[in-house]
């Protein structure tokens, strides 16, 4: 529950604006009920790198066509071939895993 909905009041006047939400939680077999509320201890700026690629994104790699190492390399990490494109689709981690970092291909 958000502060200022019923059953928050109290922790409101406790915690006031540092107060973020309130949990109930009910056990039935064991009869219990349980609050649990969530506070802001720490607030600061974050600047976000666009640099930095996350690790679940698909990129682009690209690979000779008599490459074949490096095609079953690819293929084995769960990669797949783009026909349209004419590049392998692979997540970024396993091209850091496999050391593949420079044939990606930056998206235009």
């Amino acid at each position: 529950m958000l502060p200022g909905q019923p059953g928050t009041k109290k922790w409101v006047k406790k915690y006031g604006v540092r107060l973020v939400c309130v949990r109930y939680r009910y056990d039935s077999e064991k009869k219990i009920k349980t609050k649990t509320v969530e506070l802001l201890v720490e607030r600061q700026a974050w600047k976000v790198n666009p640099k930095r690629i996350p690790k679940n994104k698909i990129v682009d790699i690209r690979v000779g066509y008599g490459e074949t190492y490096f095609q079953q390399l690819v293929r084995t990490a769960g990669g797949r071939w783009n026909k349209k494109k004419q590049l392998w689709e692979l997540p970024y981690r396993e091209v850091l895993a496999l050391g593949l970092e420079k044939r990606m291909v930056k998206n235009v």
